[in-house]
């Protein structure tokens, strides 16, 4: 399961999302998930549900290996939802027992969030999939740039960020290796009480965390023996410029914003 993580990979390809600026994907992205707190009602969640799955369909790559790639998020969603209905009362009260409650306001404020954080992850996931890393580090720095000001080093945040969302992937696959290795040696997972479980996991943390820091290593001597200096002014190979489908992309934005509210009202 966890080999099938696609959050932070990147996916070569020709769509009109892929030809997206950068910088036009991480604020639309950012913009996205400030407009889904608009949603209140099951119309305004279905046009954000429609307008994600049309993004999706944009980037060329199929439904099917978008969804498996996001699975292993699903139980950590559901967590949250079914935390979210047992504390949040109104409406009608289906079982109560002390501070726990289902009630009809709780299950469907449940079912709000649960499509709340899989837009989040789908969005989210198609910024890492249509774009470089390069591209990424170089937007990230761009919208970070009115905080030289306060002598913060932008280009080595973005370039940390950056990195970090790379390595998601690498270290989802050395966790399913490590673990593969544990169940060879006998190491039965998901058995027992809570403390057993927790003794179980040890052996999983402690060489995904060497292994970690030895790759961190690595990279940073790499960088090192390339005369990587964050804090220089560099020039760009690759230089990030807006395009007529980035004002597309924007107005796309804003009339999705009109459409939720104009539904949020009615």
């Amino acid at each position: 399961m966890l080999d099938k993580l696609i959050f932070g990979r990147f996916i070569p390809g020709e769509s009109l999302i892929h030809h997206l600026d950068a910088r036009t994907k991480l604020i639309a992205g950012f913009y996205f998930i400030g407009i889904l707190f608009l949603a209140n009602n099951w119309q305004t969640y279905a046009l954000l549900t429609l307008f994600t799955f049309l993004v999706i369909l944009m980037t060329g790559i199929s439904y099917r290996f978008f969804i498996k790639g996001v699975k292993p998020l699903i139980w950590l969603i559901l967590f949250t939802v079914l935390l979210q209905m047992l504390f949040t009362s109104g409406g009608t009260i289906y079982f109560n027992w002390g501070p726990f409650a289902i009630s009809s306001f709780g299950i469907v404020n449940g079912i709000y969030v649960f499509i709340r954080f899989v837009l989040i992850i789908f969005i989210s996931t198609v910024i890492t999939l249509t774009t470089t890393p390069m591209d990424l580090t170089g937007a990230i720095a761009y919208i970070l740039r009115p905080f030289k000001i306060f002598k913060m080093p932008v280009q080595d945040i973005a370039l940390m960020i950056s990195v970090a969302l790379r390595f998601i992937p690498t270290l989802m696959e050395e966790t399913d290796k490590i673990m593969k290795a544990q169940r060879a040696r006998g190491v039965d997972f998901g058995e027992g009480n809570l403390f057993e479980q927790m003794k179980v996991v040890v052996p999983i943390f402690i060489p995904l965390f060497v292994s970690s820091f030895n790759r961190a290593e690595e990279l940073a001597n790499a960088m090192e023996a390339r005369g990587y200096q964050g804090d220089k002014e560099r020039t760009r190979f690759r230089i990030l410029q807006w395009h007529l489908g980035d004002l597309i992309a924007a107005l796309a934005l804003v009339a999705l914003t009109m459409a939720l509210i104009t539904l949020r009202i009615s």
